[in-house]
């Protein structure tokens, strides 16, 4: 993308999160302008995207997705190597493929997952067809799961990468960059339209933004678990099969896992129930026995912002007098599969008024002028 589209124009980003940030490094790498705002602090402590896994699996995630979300995860694969090759700070990424597992009695269900992968993988000939494994490949593959798993899938090509890490590099390269933060500074997007100097004004804000969706978007609950196991060592994200909880576990550097399973339809932020906590612990250690000596670093919850129809959309706005609004919102569980997805579009949009990525990978832009909502991709 030519860096001269934006080398004169200022921004105002409202929201920094995972979206928030990327959009204000991004921008102002290519010369422009850029004043990032939040509510919370520096560290994303209040952040959607701090309590994740950051899982990259577009094949895994096909089987309860629609496929425009699975393009987007494939194309934002390579754009995660890039993007963390241009941070000054280094963050885990790996790409080493998710191992599924089940035991005997989830036979039938992994059968079916299994032939929902395969018939995704015929419709989209970007996705690598799942490795069925004996037991000796899921000794090759991971040596500490095989005494209790005869057989598995190996979906290649799927990653993960650090969130916490990388929440804190774009933070490093904000300031790098000289990007105008304002921390612990809740403002109204339709109050910053007002300063004429913005070229445009981009929310940002995920479940904080409802006023802005027509009641729309809600948020999801998640809860996760990060544990420090030293005598696991898992190689690649693991997920479980299973009909009541299906876990899944993400290894991160030194022995630190983040295990999480539970979407409940609610925007409850208060602490992990004592139920989802024994599920979580139960199914985790039915993976593996060094789990039982696993210190519990954390147990924590957040709420995923989420569209009605469980997709992400890009929605703009304008109004006579005012700056230009662009607001990102229903990442959904997919935040970190699909970010840069929804990066590369919005900067398009952003620069020429379209996006053909969008039109690529099925990413919905909608345009609304006061009562009137015209879509533009589909």
């Amino acid at each position: 993308m030519n860096s001269a589209s934006f080398s004169n124009s200022k921004y105002a980003i409202v929201g920094g999160g995972l979206m928030g940030r990327l959009l204000a490094v991004a921008l102002a790498r290519q010369g422009a302008q850029v004043e990032l705002f939040d509510k919370g602090e520096s560290n994303a402590s209040g952040a959607t995207a701090r309590i994740a896994a950051a899982m990259l699996a577009p094949l895994a995630e096909s089987a309860i997705t629609e496929d425009s979300v699975v393009r987007m995860g494939i194309h934002s694969l390579p754009r995660w190597k890039e993007l963390i090759g241009q941070l000054s700070t280094p963050v885990f990424f790996q790409q080493d493929g998710t191992l599924i597992l089940w035991h005997r009695q989830d036979t039938s269900d992994a059968e079916r997952f299994t032939a929902h992968l395969e018939r995704n993988c015929r419709n989209n000939s970007l996705l690598s067809l799942p490795q069925k494994l004996d037991n000796e490949a899921v000794r090759g593959l991971e040596p500490g799961v095989a005494d209790r798993f005869t057989q598995g899938l190996f979906l290649p090509n799927e990653g993960q990468l650090d969130n916490r890490q990388l929440l804190d590099a774009l933070l490093i390269e904000l300031n790098n960059l000289k990007v105008r933060c304002h921390w612990n500074t809740a403002v109204n997007p339709d109050e910053l339209r007002k300063d004429h100097s913005y070229q445009a004004v981009i929310d940002c804000r995920g479940t904080g933004a409802k006023d802005g969706w027509s009641n729309n978007l809600r948020g999801v609950r998640g809860e996760v678990i990060r544990l420090y196991a030293p005598e696991v060592k898992l190689r690649r994200p693991t997920r479980l099969i299973h009909p009541r909880y299906p876990i899944y576990i993400a290894p991160k550097e030194n022995d630190v896992y983040v295990v999480g399973a539970t979407e409940i339809e609610s925007d409850d932020l208060s602490e992990m129930s004592v139920r989802s906590a024994m599920e979580l612990l139960s199914a985790v250690y039915t993976v593996h026995s060094g789990f039982a000596e696993a210190r519990i670093l954390e147990m924590a919850t957040q709420c995923r912002p989420t569209l009605k129809n469980n997709l992400p959309e890009i929605k703009t706005r304008k109004d006579k007098g005012l700056s230009d609004l662009i607001m990102i919102n229903g990442l959904y569980r997919h935040g970190f599969m699909i970010a840069p997805a929804a990066l590369d579009c919005a900067l398009e949009l952003l620069a020429s008024g379209d996006s053909n990525t969008a039109l690529d990978l099925g990413l919905n832009i909608t345009q609304e002028s006061n009562s009137h909502e015209a879509s533009l991709c589909v």
